[in-house]
């Protein structure tokens, strides 16, 4: 653990180095490291003189006394705290209050927001607030006061950049999960196109970087015209009950990857199905080598659209026998779930097959959960059925029984070459051709999805 008193000296390093990797994003300002006061180490600073970062830091008298406040009692819980998941930000984040705990039982939390915060409020007390306590996961949720303030994006993503280098450098093997800035309104001096141009350059800042998980928050809250919904956002801004419970589901099925939650697992199988996952590991799938036809569509798609996914070819085959997890980290046997995990490079399009081929008539079911905007798919032998987050991602956004980030039942029946798809007891597909024979599949694209119960029963 590093010092919290010699970790600015060290964040600033760390902005040099930063600055010149990302040309892209505004270096942050730095001179002397600065003294705070020995009478009270959790004064807000007289001014930013010194202090790392770029941007606005709040000096509101209602602001100062908040923030002694609340890092003035942080500090007397380091100890109780460590090893917590901390969660990070602004009001949105203090909103949580005492339903913080109730949202994860058996996940040990804290929360560290500050209302009023910015990014660069948040860099400066990270060390304090955050490092002190060896967090187990740290998540983040910050940047809409900067907008407020007349901070640029550039300045919001180049604080932020130095904010994830801190937490790399104290334990580069911490989770920290990243959640979009949150939708609000012009009205609230935060209009949609700038808080989308942060969120674009988040997602560009942690392309690669397998420590951090991408959530896409905005998507979950964003109304029609892409500002809050008054419906979850009272005041255009901040959270009402329902909307806490949208974004706790949205962070659970992280959570349970991350194995700090639901990590047991309950379930009976229905009598004449067998199970195509044994929810240990990865036996009995594997990687195909990739089709002509899934080869030209790959090339073809790339070449129109800037924004498509990555997709590596397969040249060998590959099977997964014994394995935990797939050579490439991007499939894992979690806690009875086949998880496709969150892609560091925001898309990139993977495809896990069973060894065996079902040439019989049959029926298939399974469990599916999404976070967010994932895309995902179940293959049928060979054709692709599309399973997904269907409310945000669709194809099938008015399905009145889907769960969103919650477990889904599919039911694919497949009759003499035609398949009945149905999502908690609604159709979706009443006729999907399918080959004679083939394997069953599972396509990664975009976000984490998991699958459970996977079972097959023959039909005679």
């Amino acid at each position: 653990m590093i010092p919290p008193r010699s970790w600015l000296s060290l964040l600033l390093g760390l902005s040099v180095v930063a600055s010149l990797a990302m040309p892209n994003v505004a270096p942050a300002q730095s001179s002397a490291t600065y003294t705070v006061e020995k009478r009270d180490p959790y004064l807000l600073p007289p001014t930013d003189d010194g202090l790392p970062g770029a941007g606005p830091l709040r000096r509101y008298d209602w602001f100062q006394n908040l923030w002694r406040e609340r890092r003035s009692a942080w500090a007397k819980s380091v100890g109780q705290d460590q090893g917590a998941v901390v969660f990070l930000g602004d009001s949105i984040t203090q909103g949580w209050g005492g339903g913080l705990g109730a949202a994860f039982p058996g996940m040990k939390v804290a929360n560290r927001g500050i209302s009023g915060d910015t990014t660069r409020g948040v860099l400066f007390r990270l060390a304090d607030d955050v490092l002190a306590v060896n967090p187990a996961a740290v998540v983040i949720l910050i940047g809409t006061n900067d907008i407020d303030e007349g901070a640029t994006p550039e300045t919001i993503a180049g604080n932020m950049r130095l904010i994830l280098d801190a937490l790399r450098a104290h334990d580069p093997r911490m989770p920290v999960v990243l959640c979009e800035v949150f939708p609000s309104s012009p009205v609230k001096n935060r209009p949609r196109a700038t808080i989308e141009e942060i969120n674009r350059r988040y997602r560009a800042l942690v392309k690669g970087d397998r420590q951090v998980t991408y959530v896409e928050t905005w998507a979950l809250f964003a109304g029609p015209e892409g500002d809050a919904r008054p419906e979850e956002f009272p005041d255009l801004l901040h959270l009402n009950d329902a909307a806490y419970g949208k974004w706790a589901a949205a962070l659970r099925p992280v959570f349970a990857t991350l194995g700090l939650i639901e990590k047991e697992t309950d379930f009976v199988m229905e009598e004449g199905f067998e199970s195509l996952f044994n929810g240990r590991d990865l036996t009995g799938w594997g990687y195909r080598v990739t089709s002509e036809a899934d080869r030209e569509g790959a090339r073809r798609w790339q070449a129109a659209d800037p924004g498509a996914a990555e997709w590596p070819f397969v040249e060998k085959a590959e099977n997964f026998d014994g394995l935990t997890v797939s050579p490439d980290g991007r499939y894992a046997a979690i806690n009875g779930r086949l998880v496709i995990t969150t892609p560091p490079e925001y898309r990139k399009v993977t495809q896990l097959f069973t060894t065996r081929e079902f040439p019989q008539d049959f029926v298939l079911k399974l469990e599916f959960r999404a976070t967010p905007n994932a895309d995902s798919g179940v293959y049928i032998r060979a054709p692709q059925l599309q399973c997904r987050d269907y409310v945000l991602a669709g194809p099938w956004k008015d399905l009145k029984r889907y769960r969103p980030q919650d477990w889904n039942e599919l039911v694919v029946e497949v009759r003499g070459g035609v398949a009945l798809c149905t999502c908690n007891g609604e159709v979706i597909d009443p006729a999907m051709k399918v080959p004679a024979t083939g394997p069953i599949g599972l396509e990664g694209d975009r976000g984490q999805m998991e699958y459970r119960r996977i079972r097959i029963k023959a039909l005679k």
